[in-house]
């Protein structure tokens, strides 16, 4: 069975930096795509950053570009989300996702498999 567990979540300060893994129980998942999702208090699941499984094609949501990176290294069968200069409404529970569709959809629907989630939240 796979399993996704996330860890690098915690509180920072607007402007702050925070770094996410997420590691795979079965090396099998890291050869197609990876991604991270986020959902806030009252708000859907929001898609955020992806990469495919050879990590040249790397997408991320508008509000997010010029301050995440998302990068894998599949020897260690592991995904990392680098976030730099946080802000308050980046505040969110922070999912690892992979399998399904959702590189071309960009939906959470789309998703097979899914990590427990990591807090993270940037104070003002």
């Amino acid at each position: 069975q796979v399993q996704l567990v996330e860890s690098g979540g915690g509180l920072v300060q607007d402007g702050g930096s925070l770094g996410l893994s997420c590691v795979v129980s079965r090396r099998t998942v890291t050869t197609g795509a990876m991604g991270w999702f986020r959902q806030a208090p009252g708000k859907e699941r929001e898609f955020v950053a992806a990469i495919n499984w050879s990590g040249d094609n790397r997408y991320y949501t508008n509000s997010v570009k010029g301050r995440f990176t998302i990068s894998r290294d599949n020897t260690k069968d592991t995904m990392y989300l680098q976030m730099n200069s946080l802000k308050p409404e980046d505040t969110a529970v922070y999912y690892c996702a992979a399998g399904g569709r959702f590189m071309q959809t960009m939906d959470f629907k789309d998703v097979a498999y899914w990590g427990q989630g990591t807090q993270v939240t940037v104070s003002s």
